[in-house]
């Protein structure tokens, strides 16, 4: 069965439709990125709702920055899958391309794409909490905690969403307008519950998109989806990957 819908899947991509792709904790997961959420993500008995916040921030910047320092210290050896990898060949070959991603890692970007639009930030970058300006960071560790900025000596903060803080409306508003021109989206390693990423595909959708959803398990997607391939993405992205037409996958130029 499983085959068959990657052979079919296959077959909607060979013609190199507009593609838009969304990825979640899933595809990270598959590279050993801890999830820091949940009973496995406890760090000094600390949960990541407690820390990532605006408010634990402004309490105990140093606190704060010490976790991220400890989560930087383990995403800094993992390398990407070969979902990552595909995705990033894909990318060449597909006129119209958009990668949306829920994850801060930076693993899409050490894989070699580029058109991303990051909805959460990035774990690499700082930004001044003074004048707003960002720089990447990838020192690891931080010589120093909390790190302040070179420029002002303002206090640096990770630019990340932290809960209760609203996704950058530029970056959300590009999203949107990606998922209204897609005419195949694939959604990968995500529950589709975090809002406002779970409304991406459904906008997609209601603007013409065919819908594919890659994951473990089924999500409150599965119902909208016009095919759920379940299983791990690092699998699943490759098998259709040898299924495409090897003449469409040809870098021009």
């Amino acid at each position: 069965m499983l085959e068959e819908k990657i052979k079919e899947v296959a077959g909607i991509l060979a013609p190199k439709p507009a593609l838009v792709i969304l990825t979640g904790a899933g595809v990270s997961a598959e590279s050993g990125v801890p999830t820091f959420r949940g009973p496995d993500g406890l760090w000094r008995q600390f949960r990541a709702e407690d820390l990532a916040t605006p408010e634990a921030f402004a309490r105990q910047p140093a606190l704060v920055w010490e976790w991220y320092d400890w989560r930087r210290q383990k995403i800094h050896s993992v390398e990407p899958n070969s979902a990552h990898l595909t995705l990033a060949r894909w990318e060449k070959y597909f006129p119209f391309f958009v990668l949306i991603t829920q994850n801060v890692d930076g693993l899409h970007q050490k894989a070699g794409s580029t058109r991303i639009l990051e909805l959460h930030g990035n774990i690499w970058k700082v930004r001044c909490t003074r004048e707003g300006k960002v720089f990447e960071n990838r020192q690891v560790p931080l010589s120093q905690i909390p790190p302040l900025c070179s420029d002002c000596g303002a206090l640096l903060r990770p630019h990340v969403v932290w809960f209760g803080e609203a996704l950058p409306a530029d970056v959300l508003e590009e999203a949107f307008k990606a998922c209204s021109q897609a005419s195949v989206m694939l959604v990968i390693g995500t529950s589709a519950l975090v809002q406002p990423a779970a409304s991406l595909p459904l906008f997609a959708r209601q603007h013409g998109a065919t819908i594919i959803e890659i994951n473990l398990e089924p999500t409150p997607l599965s119902t909208y989806a016009d095919f759920s391939l379940y299983g791990r993405a690092g699998e699943i992205l490759p098998l259709i990957d040898q299924h495409l037409p090897r003449e469409n996958l040809e870098v021009k130029g």
